[in-house]
C-alpha cells in the first residue's frame, strides 16, 4: 500500500526495492497503531529495551555497535560531476563511480528483512520553506527516530503533490555494520543520499545533517535561501516584544544551552523570557517584507546526553522525560531508567554500561571508566521542551534580527563585538574557529577552523558558499540581520574562565538586541563595534565580573589580532584557495581593512 499517487516517488521506491530485494515493504503512514506495533516488535527482538514506563513514559533504550557511535567524516562524501564543485572541505568521488561501487553493496542487502518507506517533511507541513524527503531503511530504530525528528507520515506528501519531483531520496541499510564498507554519501545534483553499514543516528537519520544541511545548503544556493548549522531563539522583552536570533557555534561551545537559556533572576523579575525555536539547524529565506525569516526544519532534539543535568541545562533534561529514545547511555537496572556522566553524582550500583556489560557503576566509574559513551544521545520530541516557542510551527517562520557566531578562544576574541556590515559579518563567520581542549585531541590550544560552524556540512565548494552569503546580503540590503561574534571562553593567566556563561549569556543577548534596535552606542575598534563597559549589565555578578575583569573581557590586543589576521591569510591561501576553494575577493578585502585599522 503506497501513500501517494506521485509517480516520481513510486518509480524511485520500485528501483530501491529491485536493488535491495527486501522480503516485505511497509509504507510508514505515521499512525500511532503502526508505530506502536513497531515499538513492540523492536522490544521483542531485543533491538530496543523498554524503560520504566511509570518514570519514563514512552521511553526506549538502544545501543549501537561499538564500532558505530558517531558521525564518520572520513567516510562521508559529496559526489558532484565536477570535483571542484565539492571543494576542499569535502571528500569527493565521481557520482557514477560511487553509484557503481555502492550498488554492489546494496544488491540484495535487505533479503530476509523489511524495507520501511518513510515520507517526511523537513519543516512544518504546508510551510513554503519546508521540503519533502523519502527515506527507505531496514531499521526500526531509524523509523522511530525519524518520527521524533521530522514530521513523518502520509501528511508529508501534501507539500509534494502528485507531480512534483522535488523530494530528497534517501536510501539506508544498516547492512552488517561493517566499518570498512561504511559510506555516507550525498549526491547534491540528484537530491540523493545513500548511507550503508551504519546504524548510528547522525549517519542514518537522513533528514538531519545529510538532508537539512549538506543537501539543503546546495538547494539554498540554487534557490536563494540559506541552510545553516544554527540555533534559533526568541527573547521576550518586558514590553512583550519578541526578538529572534540565530547562532552558530562549533561543538562544545554551549549551543544547546544558549538555545534553551534560562535568564538570570534579575532579568526574569523584569519580565524577560527566552523561547526555543531550534537547537541545531535553521533554514532562512527572505520574506514578503524583505526581512530574513527562519524555520527549524526539525521536529525534535538529537542531543548529547553526558553533561546534561538539572543545573547545566534543565530545559534539555526535561525534554527527555517522555517519548524519548536514549542511545548508548548507561542503564540503571534497579530502576529501569538511564544514567550518564554528570547527570548527577550518583552512578547506579546495579548498572549496565553502554556496551552491554553489567557492572557496579560506582566502582566502575571510580576506576576511571565511563558508563555512557561520550557521544551518547537522546532523541526527544520538541513538544516536550518547557521553553518551546509558540511560533515553532509557524509556516512563515520567525523574522531574524541578529546572527551570532562564536568559538572557544582563550585570549584573542572579546566577549562580544558587532560587524561593521554584512560583508564584514560574512568574514567573521568564515573565521569561526575553536582552540582544542585536552579532552579532544591531546594537544591543547590548537586552532581548528570551522567556517560558520558548517565545515563538515557544506554540501558544495566552501568558496561558493561564502559567495552565496555575500549574495544574500546584497539581496537583503538594509533589512539584513546584524551580525555579531561572541566568546564565552576567555581565560585569565591561570587558565580560569572569566565570564560566568550559561544563563548570564542573557546579558550579552540584551546588548545585542539593543544594538539591533539602535538604543545603545558602541566603541568603534579595528575589529568591529565593541560594547562600552557600562552597557553590559553585571547587576548580581559584580563580585565576579569587576570593572577590571570587564576590561579583560572586552580587550582587543593588537599583537594577538595581527597574528589572527596572518593566520586567516594562511587559512584562505593554503587550506582553501590552494586546494580548489574560490575565496571571494571581498573577504580578502575585509582582511586588508582590518589589518589597516590595526596599524593605524
Amino acid at each position: 500500500m503506497s501513500l501517494t499517487n506521485n509517480q516520481n516517488v513510486l518509480n524511485w521506491v520500485d528501483e530501491m526495492v529491485a536493488l535491495c530485494k527486501p522480503d516485505n515493504v511497509v509504507w510508514i503512514d505515521g499512525s500511532e497503531e503502526q508505530l506502536d506495533a513497531l515499538r513492540k516488535e523492536a522490544v521483542e527482538t531485543g533491538e530496543m529495551i523498554e524503560l520504566n514506563q511509570e518514570k519514563l513514559p514512552g521511553c526506549l533504550y538502544h545501543r549501537t555497535n561499538p564500532n558505530d557511535v558517531a558521525r564518520v567524516e572520513d567516510r562521508t562524501f559529496i559526489c558532484t560531476r565536477n570535483k571542484e564543485d565539492a571543494g576542499p572541505t569535502n571528500n569527493w568521488c565521481d557520482p557514477q563511480e560511487m553509484y557503481a561501487k555502492l550498488s554492489k553493496l546494496y544488491d540484495g542487502v535487505m533479503k530476509g528483512r523489511t524495507m520501511y518507506v518513510i515520507p517526511y517533511s523537513m519543516g512544518p507541513i504546508g510551510s513554503p520553506l519546508a521540503k519533502v524527503g523519502v527515506e527507505v531503511t531496514d531499521s526500526i530504530y531509524v523509523v522511530l527516530n525519524m518520527n521524533i525528528m521530522t514530521r513523518m507520515g502520509a501528511d508529508a506528501f501534501k507539500n509534494l503533490g502528485d507531480v512534483s519531483n522535488d523530494f530528497v531520496r534517501g536510501l539506508h541499510s544498516k547492512a552488517d555494520v561493517n566499518p570498512e564498507e561504511r559510506y555516507i554519501v550525498q549526491f547534491p545534483e540528484d537530491n540523493t543520499i545513500w548511507s550503508i553499514n551504519s546504524a548510528y543516528g547522525g549517519n542514518v537519520l537522513l533528514g538531519k545533517k545529510c538532508f537539512a544541511l549538506r543537501i539543503a545548503s546546495f538547494q539554498g544556493k540554487n534557490e536563494g535561501w540559506m541552510a545553516e548549522h544554527m540555533l534559533i531563539l526568541g527573547v521576550k522583552k518586558p514590553d512583550g516584544e519578541i526578538k529572534y536570533i540565530t547562532a552558530a557555534f562549533p561543538s562544545a561551545c554551549g549551543k544547546t544551552n544558549l538555545a534553551m537559556l534560562i535568564p538570570p533572576e534579575g532579568y526574569k523579575k523584569n519580565g524577560y523570557e527566552v523561547f526555543t525555536v531550534g537547537d541545531d539547524i535553521a533554514w532562512m529565506k527572505p520574506g514578503e517584507d524583505g526581512r530574513l525569516y527562519a524555520i527549524n526544519p526539525e521536529n525534535g532534539f538529537f542531543g548529547v546526553a553526558p553533561g546534561t543535568n538539572e543545573k547545566s541545562n534543565p530545559n534539555a533534561l526535561h525534554c527527555t522525560m517522555k517519548n524519548t529514545i536514549f542511545t548508548n547511555v548507561a542503564l540503571n537496572n534497579a530502576e529501569g531508567t538511564v544514567w550518564w556522566e554528570k547527570l548527577d553524582k550518583n552512578p547506579p550500583v546495579d548498572a549496565t554500561e553502554w556496551k552491554g556489560a553489567k557492572v557496579n557503576g560506582v566502582e566502575y566509574t571510580e576506576a576511571g571508566n565511563t558508563l555512557a559513551h561520550p557521544n551518547s544521545r537522546f532523541t526527544a520530541p520538541a513538544e516536550n521542551c518547557p521553553c518551546l516557542s509558540s511560533e515553532f510551527n509557524n509556516p512563515a517562520g520567525v523574522p531574524i534580527s541578529a546572527i551570532i557566531f562564536g568559538g572557544r578562544r582563550a585570549s584573542t576574541t572579546p566577549l562580544v563585538y558587532q560587524s561593521f556590515d554584512w560583508t564584514h559579518g560574512t568574514y567573521i563567520g568564515s573565521a569561526v574557529s575553536s582552540e582544542t581542549t585536552a579532552a579532544a585531541t591531546g594537544a591543547v590550544g590548537v586552532l581548528r577552523h570551522d567556517p560558520m560552524a558548517m565545515k563538515p556540512f557544506i554540501g558544495y565548494n566552501v568558496g561558493d558558499y561564502w559567495a552565496h552569503w555575500l549574495e544574500m546580503g546584497e539581496k537583503l540590503g538594509d533589512k539584513a540581520p546584524k551580525i555579531f561574534n561572541v566568546n564565552w571562553f576567555k581565560q585569565d593567566e591561570n587558565g580560569n574562565f572569566i565570564w560566568p556563561g550559561f544563563g548570564d549569556n542573557m546579558r550579552v543577548l540584551d546588548w545585542i538586541i539593543k544594538r539591533c534596535e539602535g538604543t545603545v552606542d558602541a566603541e568603534e575598534t579595528a575589529i568591529g563595534y565593541l560594547p562600552k563597559k557600562e552597557d553590559i549589565n553585571v547587576e548580581g555578578i559584580e563580585d565576579e565580573v569587576t570593572p577590571e575583569v570587564m576590561d579583560k573581557l572586552l580587550a582587543v590586543d593588537k599583537e594577538l589580532w595581527t597574528k589572527e589576521i596572518a593566520e586567516m591569510r594562511r587559512y584562505y591561501n593554503d587550506d582553501i584557495a590552494a586546494k580548489g576553494g574560490k575565496v571571494p575577493a571581498a573577504l580578502y578585502e575585509e582582511l586588508d581593512k582590518i589589518e589597516a585599522r590595526l596599524n593605524k
